[in-house]
């Protein structure tokens, strides 16, 4: 199997004058390297080129090339594959694109809170921790009354008492940050009334 160097070199588009900059240049191949192997069924090349695209995200510098290249759309419908890693990738490379204010509002356009809050019940812990970490920086005025509905308010706080250090401390953050006193009282009581947990997640497997 191809490495991911010998992939860009083999579909680089230097023909195209659109894409001279070298950032954009790569960026573009591994966008195309995706595509290719999105029908054939090839996951671990997709989840490679996954995982460098999310890894670009992550730098500023980027985040320009990224929205040119529309691929806030990509990391978007990987929320809703089957495929855990998929989803962990897409979601990572989402909470980096969403620091950026225009891809903010780009994915609250998109209605993606919902795919987000979805993401809160993986058993993976670095899926739930981007998911939180996305929900923080896509809450503004407008959308906060989604991002903390007493459902999800509920599950920061299961959250806020599991055994990960990280998830733990992500969930308090997120409560300070993203509920008022009053939310928080009344997740609370919603949870001592019922037996049931939070929208049903489970806590993330180590």
């Amino acid at each position: 199997m191809m490495t991911m160097q010998q992939l860009c070199q083999q579909h680089w588009p230097f023909g195209n004058k659109k894409y001279r900059s070298p950032r954009r240049t790569i960026m573009f191949s591994v966008l195309t390297i995706f595509k290719l192997f999105h029908p054939t069924g090839c996951q671990e090349a997709k989840e490679q080129v996954l995982a460098n695209l999310a890894n670009f995200a992550y730098d500023p510098k980027n985040m320009e090339h990224l929205k040119q290249l529309q691929v806030a759309d990509l990391f978007l419908d990987m929320l809703t594959e089957d495929s855990d890693n998929f989803v962990e990738f897409g979601i990572g490379g989402l909470c980096n694109l969403s620091m950026d204010p225009e891809c903010c509002d780009f994915i609250l356009q998109s209605d993606a809170i919902p795919l987000v809050i979805n993401c809160l019940s993986s058993p993976r812990e670095e899926t739930v921790l981007s998911a939180i970490s996305t929900l923080m920086n896509l809450s503004t005025v407008s959308s906060r009354s989604r991002i903390s509905d007493v459902a999800v308010v509920e599950c920061m706080l299961r959250f806020s008492l599991c055994e990960s250090p990280r998830l733990r401390n992500l969930a308090h953050v997120f409560l300070q940050d993203c509920c008022s006193e009053e939310q928080v009282s009344q997740a609370r009581r919603g949870m001592a009334e019922r037996t049931q947990t939070a929208l049903g997640i489970p806590l993330p497997k180590d």
